[in-house]
């Protein structure tokens, strides 16, 4: 039931363990404190040793919201986890994005271990007297399988529907540490997404990069890993959509005006700070409301709710170029079904008169860099297996397919 949003909102997925004692089979469910405020069934309870009480007021409850404001679950404490849990090749990939965006960083001189304690990755409870590496630091660089073994619930879903809504065009599932996945999901949009030329002042940018670099980071960063909801990155038809279980401190739509700087993972997000995949709080909200109207046209759409979500219209032209891909992908496949196998070349030709009709010959040797001479010698070929057709002249014409 704890996986149950009827039950219990936000979901804390609870994993039962079987331990032997005196011959015995023994089920126990450990029940962490939560750094979120809980509704089981519909009421709010504040669980303590004397037994678990109805708060019913709303003093009683903004007190409860005000303590839980104060935990942060990236700072649960494993104390059997070993360096040998984490990936070396990801610590050294680390240090030196630490290295590239400032080479004296004081970090780079240290030990290992010190490493961890000064970027608050390692630490002692001074109340229970246990230490050990946090979960912060096993999100950072945990191996897949000891993350797993912390978090079985957790992982991340990047899809693409645009064609295949019922299903999925594309489609990659993470399930390690942030700092690899980070790379993982960049290279996915970067495939995904046109980069169109913007140049800032005499600096060429990437627009693409300066959105989704923030909404990654953000995605990775700012995460409530308390909660069983999946991370998700979805390209649709209504455009690119992030989700990830979140404590929000205002629920409802984060604009400029309200925007309020409140780091969920305070640790997670001064790393990412560090290795130079983050601006610093509030920076990054900035970069998105101001590159999103100039890639896309439209505004972005950002809510803080128990499920934070961003959702970024689709990029200028992207749309076209989308009904292009469809077209010409019929186009080869009433190709194939009549049997008929073209050159490179006269595929090109095919592809550029889906696409505009009145393209000249000129235009179609530029954009699709073929010789006038090899592009002659195609076209001849095309008209005479009465693929395509020449109406009107060559000043006002029109070339037409012919493949119904």
């Amino acid at each position: 039931m704890s996986n149950n949003p009827q039950k219990l909102s936000p979901t804390f997925l609870l994993q039962p363990e079987i331990v032997d004692i005196e011959n015995k089979k023994v089920i126990v469910i450990s029940v962490p404190s939560s750094s979120q405020v809980h509704h089981t069934s519909g009421r709010i309870y504040d669980r303590s040793a004397d037994g678990d009480f109805e708060l019913k007021t709303d003093t009683a409850i903004s007190a409860l919201y005000l303590r839980k404001s104060q935990q942060y679950s990236e700072n649960q404490i494993y104390p059997y986890v070993r360096l040998e849990h984490l990936k070396s090749d990801t610590i050294e990939k680390a240090k030196n994005l630490i290295r590239n965006t400032n080479s004296t960083h004081p970090w780079l001189t240290l030990s290992e271990m010190d490493f961890f304690k000064q970027a608050n990755l390692f630490h002692q409870d001074y109340m229970t007297g246990q230490k050990g590496f946090t979960l912060a630091a096993l999100m950072l660089f945990g191996k897949t399988d000891v993350i797993q073994s912390v978090l079985p619930y957790y992982r991340i879903d990047a899809v693409v529907r645009i064609e295949d809504t019922d299903r999925y065009d594309d489609r990659l599932t993470l399930y390690g540490n942030i700092i690899d996945d980070y790379e993982a999901l960049m290279e996915f949009l970067a495939k995904h997404l046109p980069d169109n030329f913007y140049q800032e002042g005499d600096q060429r940018i990437s627009l693409r990069d300066k959105i989704f670099r923030e909404i990654v980071a953000n995605m990775l960063v700012h995460r409530e890993y308390q909660n069983a909801i999946p991370t998700i990155l979805e390209i649709t038809k209504e455009g690119i959509i992030a989700k990830n279980a979140n404590k929000p401190l205002k629920a409802g739509p984060v604009t400029l005006a309200n925007y309020t700087r409140y780091p969920k993972n305070p640790h997670m997000a001064n790393f990412f700070v560090q290795i130079g995949r983050a601006e610093h709080l509030g920076s990054g909200i900035r970069n998105i409301y101001k590159y999103t109207p100039v890639y896309t046209g439209k505004q972005p759409k950002i809510d803080d709710e128990d499920v934070y979500t961003v959702l970024i219209p689709l990029p200028l032209g992207f749309t076209k170029r989308l009904e292009n891909t469809i077209i010409q992908k019929d186009i080869q496949k009433k190709l194939i079904d009549r049997g008929i196998r073209l050159t490179e070349n006269q595929l090109k030709v095919v592809i550029a008169i889906s696409e505009n009709s009145s393209i000249t010959k000129e235009e179609i040797s530029f954009n699709y860099n073929i010789a006038i001479s090899s592009l002659n010698t195609a076209i001849s070929s095309l008209k005479k297996k009465g693929i395509i057709e020449r109406k009107g002249g060559r000043k006002y014409g029109e070339w037409m397919l012919v493949l119904s």
